[in-house]
């Protein structure tokens, strides 16, 4: 008997092994007019293949609740009708080959309207399909990045509804799971770190202030999702930098909200919020972070960051480190590693017929 691939059950929802595909941005939707943030032929291939491959579960990549939330101009949106009627494809595809479809939903920040990683990743300046970021304080992520502009009040309540709306979308669009992607240095992130959070009101100082924006959209978008489908949050358990910034303390402490405001797994990365940071890599490496939300908490985890060997996995999940593992380069490079695993493990997956030969 393994682990890797017994199902799991998240409300009402079976994802049905404990391999699933993390979000990873494609940087391949177009940039500007109408088809601006539709997926098209290039994610649906994509995406398909890792269903094909026995995926449990496909996150699709940070999917922008608003165009000046996209990370890069050729970012995927949730934000308008266009984008739920394409969407539509891609998860009725997945649902089809036996994989549960979600997708990530985020806001950029201060990290928005930057170029393709391939061409520099450097910030896109407006007029060249750029905007002017925005962020809890004009505090810019590195040197030759803009400061961004001090979000009101008011512009923060309007996000916190941008998030409301694209989970209405993402669920019209076919997904049955959400995350919301509070890690990586995005503007959830941002506002829970004080490396970045310098703001004096409601929403900057203490912890509880730090955790309120993170919370409202918490809030917003369970309000929206199904009481019966599963609500994911994404969390840098480390900025890396110390007591200047988010700690794994405070990763356990807002896990323990999250929980209680309707989060069903804490899906646990690390890093993102500053640049240059060392940080001590290896097998694994992030896996501690999420078995003590686990342990601390009782919070579902799901386990990220270089996990690429069948026991490797297998142990994590069968030892309790966490509830799953969401795989990101690995996928990239085989599409077929969850059927590889299950042939290796002995363990029995569903194979599309059209590929029994090949069993």
């Amino acid at each position: 008997m393994n682990a890797l691939f017994q199902p799991v059950t998240l409300r009402s929802l079976t994802i049905p092994n404990r391999v699933w595909m993390a979000p990873m941005c494609q940087y391949s939707a177009e940039m500007a007019g109408p088809n601006a943030g539709v997926p098209h032929d290039w994610h649906f291939a994509h995406y398909a293949a890792r269903a094909t491959g026995g995926a449990g579960l496909i996150l699709v990549e940070a999917t922008a609740v608003s165009p000046e939330g996209r990370i890069s101009p050729a970012d995927l949106g949730l934000w308008n009708d266009a984008q739920v009627t394409a969407f539509r494809r891609i998860t009725r595809f997945l649902t089809e080959q036996g994989a549960v479809p979600g997708v990530q939903l985020g806001h950029a920040g201060r990290k928005a309207s930057t170029d393709r990683p391939w061409e520099g990743g450097a910030p896109v300046a407006p007029g060249e399909h750029g905007w002017q970021p925005v962020a809890p304080s004009p505090v810019p992520f590195d040197e030759g990045h803009p400061v961004p502009d001090e979000l009101t009040g008011d512009q923060i309540r309007e996000i916190v509804g941008q998030f409301a709306r694209a989970a209405r979308r993402a669920l019209d669009a076919g997904f049955r799971v959400a995350e919301i992607h509070g890690a990586h240095g995005y503007l959830i992130g941002e506002f829970l770190s004080p490396h970045s959070n310098r703001r004096t009101d409601a929403y900057g100082g203490s912890f509880e202030n730090r955790a309120r924006f993170a919370l409202e959209v918490v809030d917003a978008v369970r309000a929206e999702w199904p009481e019966e489908l599963p609500l994911f949050f994404r969390v840098s358990a480390t900025d890396w930098l110390g007591e200047e910034g988010w700690t794994g303390d405070d990763t356990v402490r807002l896990a323990r909200l999250l929980k209680e405001h309707g989060v069903d797994l804490l899906d646990v990365s690390t890093g993102g919020n500053a640049p240059r940071v060392r940080i001590p890599t290896g097998p694994g490496y992030q896996v501690p972070f999420a078995a003590r939300v686990r342990a601390e908490t009782g919070l579902a985890v799901a386990a990220v960051g270089l996990i690429t060997e069948t026991r490797q996995a297998e142990k994590i999940v069968a030892g309790g480190e966490a509830d799953a593992v969401l795989l990101g380069r690995a996928l990239l490079r085989d599409p077929f590693w969850p059927r590889h695993a299950a042939r290796e493990l002995e363990a029995r997956v569903p194979v599309p017929p059209q590929y029994l030969r090949s069993v």
